[in-house]
């Protein structure tokens, strides 16, 4: 790269001072464009607090940028002349700047990243696009290991990943004398135990620009706007991260997939979203949980289980996207096509896990990763919703939601689409399992106890109805093989019944 000045644009989910662009570019002779584009926030209905977090979290970034010592061009979304799109914004940008060239670090999301390729051939300055090293493992690094493997198993991933980092291991070793605590992290909890809430921050003048914004243009979105608690800055993040490894982090292993009447939140960490738009850095926050567990503050089953989710199941999927993107977001193992039903958008179900787990997610743009795998995702399984439809609501209703993350996550682990190259089975379940890890039950209109019937709990004969439509794609998998010889073992009469209670079920959404 020339020594000629440069605009350096900086998205809404690169909001981390050491980003590559911003280390390769000079603050006294570079200049930072950050934008506000209608594209971004419209491309899915995206949740009311989700607009205001990463707005929010744009413009205190810009300030902080501004502190450094950068020029920081910002784009307003009602700014006039806003083209409403990165493509138009950068154009605009170096007509007016007289930037000779364009440093951009690699976006997150197959779209914008063929929009910025595109760049090269209509703009006449130099576009450089830098390596995203936030993350621990490189696309190319996880198609080489990918390359060497016939099934793409996250558990070995993960292990790579503890080697490379050196967490949690004794030498060559993982502490404790094994790699994964899964086992142990399966407790239902109750209603009795303390639950700690999640650091919550209120909005400051910046913060309450937005909301105004959002409010204004963005109030027929899914989602509640207020309270809105998201901290909007590293800080706040850092903070955040405080309160879980403090009052949280010893418990979060024993509950991590509990589900619990009024508490939204239990144990989980709430970070996500942080880590997802750069205000925090992945494996510090790792470090910081490891330390947790040496000074004895949060035993090694919590820890290893957290630490896993971040660099082990956060890289991985990552990985998988770059690998499999663009037609993976398409992939339709089942050919299921049935629409969406409506109660997703409004919770108005008489399901009570179901209603849960939407509720809390219109209220917060939040629920955590059990509801969403085993309630919402496992419904949509179980009655054949059509995959992209699924894939659409979840990227729209969560705030930590990015496609890199979320299509892997909906695509593979949820609803088995991809055939099998992320998980090597379906995650489908019957009520039971809600039953077993959940009060929801307790409330709900329907009996789980019941199998078929008006007033049997409908995951039970969804089921069912689930292993019996796919059987040519799943029978021979050898983690279903069980499943089949009991439905196999069933009366032709029930058989018939479980099947006739689905599809009366299915006909209602």
């Amino acid at each position: 790269m020339s020594d000629a000045s440069r605009l350096v644009l900086v998205m809404g989910d690169q909001l981390s001072l050491n980003l590559s662009s911003l280390q390769a570019a000079n603050p006294a002779r570079d200049r930072v464009l950050m934008v506000e584009v209608m594209e971004e926030t419209t491309y899915v209905p995206h949740h009311q607090k989700k607009i205001a977090f990463i707005l929010s979290s744009m413009r205190h970034f810009a300030e902080r940028l501004r502190g450094e010592g950068w020029t920081v061009d910002y784009v307003k979304l009602d700014d006039p002349g806003n083209t409403g799109s990165f493509t138009g914004e950068v154009e605009r940008a170096l007509a007016t700047s007289g930037a000779d060239e364009v440093l951009v670090t690699h976006p997150s999301e197959w779209r914008v990243l063929a929009a910025v390729k595109a760049w090269t051939e209509t703009l006449s300055q130099p576009i450089h696009i830098l390596p995203d090293d936030r993350f621990i493992c490189d696309a190319a690094t996880f198609e080489a290991w990918a390359d060497e493997r016939k099934q793409l198993r996250m558990e070995y991933f993960y292990r790579d990943m503890r080697r490379k980092t050196g967490l949690l291991l004794d030498g060559d070793q993982p502490v404790g004398g094994k790699w994964n605590y899964d086992a142990e992290n399966r407790k239902p909890a109750g209603a009795d135990l303390f639950m700690p809430p999640p650091h919550r921050v209120e909005p400051d003048a910046i913060t309450q620009d937005v909301l105004t914004l959002v409010e204004a243009r963005f109030g027929h979105h899914f989602g509640d706007l207020h309270p809105f608690w998201f901290g909007t800055t590293a800080e706040d993040a850092e903070a955040a991260v405080d309160r879980f490894i403090e009052d949280a982090l010893p418990l979060f292993g024993d509950f991590q997939d509990a589900m619990v009447r009024g508490e939204k939140f239990l144990y989980h960490s709430l970070i996500g979203l942080y880590l997802n738009i750069g205000l925090l850095d992945p494996l510090a926050v790792c470090r910081r949980a490891e330390n947790a567990y040496l000074s004895g503050h949060a035993p090694l089953n919590a820890v290893e289980g957290f630490i896993r989710q971040i660099i082990g199941w956060r890289e991985f999927v990552r990985g998988i996207y770059w690998l499999k993107m663009p037609e993976y977001v398409d992939s339709n193992f089942f050919d299921t096509k049935r629409p969406l039903p409506e109660f997703y958008w409004t919770g108005e179900t008489d399901m009570a896990c179901m209603r849960a787990a939407i509720t809390q997610t219109r209220e917060d743009a939040y629920a955590h990763h059990i509801q969403r795998l085993m309630v919402t995702g496992n419904f949509a399984l179980l009655a054949g919703l059509d995959p992209q439809a699924v894939h659409q609501w979840y990227l729209a209703v969560y705030a930590d939601a990015f496609e890199w993350v979320e299509v892997p996550n909906t695509i593979g682990m949820t609803l088995f689409a991809d055939g099998g190259v992320l998980g090597s089975k379906p995650y489908a379940a019957s009520g039971n399992y809600i039953n077993r890890m959940s009060d929801y039950c307790k409330s709900c209109a329907y009996q789980v106890k019941l199998k078929t019937g008006k007033d049997a709990c409908p995951f039970n004969a969804l089921y069912w109805h689930f292993l019996d439509r796919n059987r040519d794609v799943l029978a021979k998998n050898p983690r279903m093989a069980q499943m089949y010889r009991t439905w196999a073992r069933m009366a032709e009469d029930r058989q018939s019944e479980t099947l006739a209670s689905a599809e009366a079920f299915l006909e209602t959404l």
